[in-house]
């Protein structure tokens, strides 16, 4: 039986909160995705693990057994990682990316960071939309390059706001427009980020600004996914306006978008994380941008 650390979080937050729309918002993903993952480890358990009653769920009397087993499991696992993290004789930042960064930010601060903490490697990871923290929930990530909002649980310094733009086929016929109103996007096809990427996933359908539901053209959980989906004539999508520049393709332009809120790109680490080399990264983008 293959039971991953996810789905142990999974059910620990709902035996925590008992109730699973609190707990899949703490968990930042939707709830029936999370109805889904507990009933998938329900199957591989062979048991229920909660009752359902007019406030929420309580555990069954195996969920109560099992929920110290998990709690344990969880803690031995991140102080292992801990452990082996300290233990490596040249110590490791690892920093998730679910788009290029850019603008200018990356390379300064990365070198800022080097003189400040000579001897640490860089390790940049690349982590898809459905996870919302960049890798930082599952620790696998220390800080990480992400665009708000993003989950509980995390600190986050703002690096860029930009104003959010669409990506669409270059014959497209709202492309001979210089600005295109969000109302006149209303019923095109979007391409969408996975439903697990919960409320980013719904900024970047644009529901800050509208009240009806968007047409979802197709699903995608990375940039290249993505823009292959436009080119292909699949749908539009929304874009931040530095990332238009990042991703240029042949038979895609980009047109910015009135209407709409700006999105903000910023750097995110876990809440009470006071490690050196998180805090030397932070600062070193924190002068990166007052000088910019």
């Amino acid at each position: 039986m293959d039971v991953h650390l996810r789905e142990l979080r999974y059910f620990v937050a709902v035996a925590e909160e008992l109730n699973v729309t609190r707990a899949a918002e703490r968990l930042f993903v939707s709830q029936p995705a999370l109805s889904k993952q507990l009933g998938v480890l329900e199957r591989q358990l062979g048991f229920r693990l909660f009752d359902r009653v007019s406030s929420g769920v309580v555990l069954t009397r195996q969920g109560a057994v099992l929920l110290p087993v998990a709690r344990e499991l969880l803690e031995r696992w991140n102080a292992g990682v801990e452990q082996a993290r300290a233990a490596a004789p040249t110590g490791t930042l690892v920093i998730g990316l679910q788009t290029a960064v850019g603008r200018g930010l990356q390379q300064e601060a990365l070198r800022r960071f080097r003189a400040a903490m000579p001897g640490w490697e860089v390790s940049l990871r690349l982590v898809g939309w459905d996870d919302p923290s960049g890798g930082l929930a599952d620790g696998s990530s220390d800080v990480a390059f992400i665009w708000l909002p993003v989950p509980a649980g995390l600190r986050t310094y703002v690096l860029a706001t930009e104003r959010r733009g669409v990506a669409m086929p270059a014959d497209h016929p709202l492309a001979e427009l210089a600005e295109i109103p969000f109302e006149a996007l209303r019923r095109e096809p979007f391409i969408a980020l996975p439903r697990a990427a919960g409320p980013l996933r719904d900024f970047w359908l644009g529901l800050d600004a509208r009240d009806d539901e968007p047409v979802v053209g197709v699903t995608a959980n990375t940039p290249e996914e993505v823009f292959e989906a436009v080119i292909s004539g699949l749908g539009v999508v929304l874009v931040a306006e530095g990332n238009a520049t990042l991703y240029k393709r042949p038979g895609m332009t980009y047109r910015p978008v009135t209407g709409l809120p700006p999105g903000e790109l910023a750097i995110a680490w876990r809440e009470g994380d006071a490690s050196p080399q998180v805090l030397a990264f932070i600062d070193a983008l924190r002068q990166v941008t007052t000088k910019v």
